[in-house]
């Protein structure tokens, strides 16, 4: 079947959306890539299809052997979250043009993506994973913490704080032998673990250099998964920040925006107008089990419904951007097009790019691999913590 007739297929899957999208000469953009609307529907289409799409779950193993078998209610941000990080191993792995074929065969590389976010416990990203890191660490949201227990993918993750990105400390922490995640943190900096042993990739030789002085060593650029955390307004979006906030769905390092509306979480990836595009996690399915030799059903990992639409001004305030830089070369663009296209249009920047470490920061704490001890009763006991995270819609404090 050549592209074409792939192409073609889609447009019977999505009919409903075709019908639903708006006839306008406006551009529509999904995480990076500009469609034309009137020409362009089944390449969209079959792009946003091609999205993982991570929903409620039911029927799966119960989380700490005796927790919730469902995450109905309460773990739509943490599916959103697997969303945006399933969506930086994609571009890391298979790039950003890669399609999903459902009557295709698909490279090694996404049956191993797909295997990292299956419901069990031992999946390095499952609701499993999650939901206990967030028990562990005190926090709602432990995800990003789980990609120093990852030695596959080894990403750098960087989340930002005060809405303040660092360049310098970006390139140390993509730099480092150990790699890993890294933030700054309050408190006296820890000294280095054993998370560089099991982060550690032969093929990353570290090079001493003036520009990176001890204690950290350059080495080869580990790939970057950002995250932006944002109060954009107090109840409602500030309209001020709406054409930045637009402006990062263009970028080719977007992974889209985690946000939503009060006690709702979703993945946006794109926006027309003045409407936002969104995954909805909102959909109970069963729990998907892989078969012999490690194969997965994977119908339901790709959402063959109308991707929803809302009005950008609906948006509640508190958001969080994602960003990949597969390359240094790939953060530095995006250094250069935040400058130009958000920095030097906007009378109230929605976060600031900074070169240097602001000297009343605390240092950098380096990454140390989380020690969770939980238990099925320990997390019976902090449901009640967990389930408000959709009723008191916050991200990554």
């Amino acid at each position: 079947m050549n592209l074409l007739a792939k192409y073609e297929n889609q447009i019977n899957v999505f009919s409903e959306l075709l019908d639903e999208l708006p006839d306008t000469e406006e551009p529509l953009w999904i995480l990076g890539q500009r469609y034309d609307v009137r020409a362009e529907k089944s390449e969209l289409l079959w792009d946003v299809r091609s999205r993982l799409w991570f929903t409620y779950r039911k029927k799966f193993s119960p989380i700490g052997g005796t927790g919730p078998s469902s995450d109905a209610g309460w773990g739509c941000m943490l599916r959103c979250g697997q969303m945006i990080l399933a969506q930086a191993l994609v571009c890391w792995h298979l790039g950003r043009e890669w399609r999903w074929d459902k009557d295709g065969r698909h490279p090694e590389e996404y049956r191993r993506i797909l295997h990292c976010f299956l419901d069990k416990k031992d999946s390095c990203y499952s609701i499993h994973q999650m939901a206990q890191m967030g028990v562990g660490e005190g926090k709602l949201v432990g995800e990003w913490k789980l990609a120093l227990f990852d030695d596959w993918n080894s990403l750098a993750v960087y989340v930002s704080m005060d809405n303040t990105v660092v360049i310098e400390d970006i390139k140390k922490l993509c730099h480092q032998t150990g790699g890993g995640m890294l933030r700054p943190a309050l408190g006296d900096p820890a000294e280095p673990s054993e998370a560089g042993a099991f982060l550690e990739h032969g093929s990353s030789r570290p090079r001493a250099t003036s520009s990176y002085p001890h204690p950290y060593l350059r080495s080869e650029w580990k790939p970057l998964l950002l995250i932006i955390p944002l109060r954009m307004g107090i109840n409602h979006i500030n309209p001020v920040y709406i054409e930045a906030l637009k402006e990062c769905f263009k970028m080719p390092q977007s992974l889209g925006v985690l946000g939503g509306k009060p006690n709702l979480a979703y993945y946006f990836i794109g926006f027309i107008g003045e409407e936002l595009i969104y995954l909805d996690p909102h959909t109970t399915q069963l729990a998907v089990e892989s078969e012999a030799g490690g194969a997965v059903d994977d119908q339901s990992y790709h959402c063959n419904r109308s991707p929803h639409r809302m009005k950008v001004t609906s948006l509640d305030p508190s958001v969080a951007l994602g960003f990949f830089c597969k390359t240094e070369e790939d953060f530095d663009s995006w250094c250069g097009l935040v400058q130009q296209e958000i920095l030097r249009k906007s009378r109230l920047r929605m976060f600031e790019l900074v070169e240097k470490h602001p000297p009343h920061w605390p240092p950098f704490v380096p990454p140390t691999k989380p020690e969770v001890h939980t238990t099925g009763a320990e997390f019976i006991e902090s449901t009640d913590k967990l389930f408000e995270s959709e009723e008191e819609f916050e991200i990554l404090n």
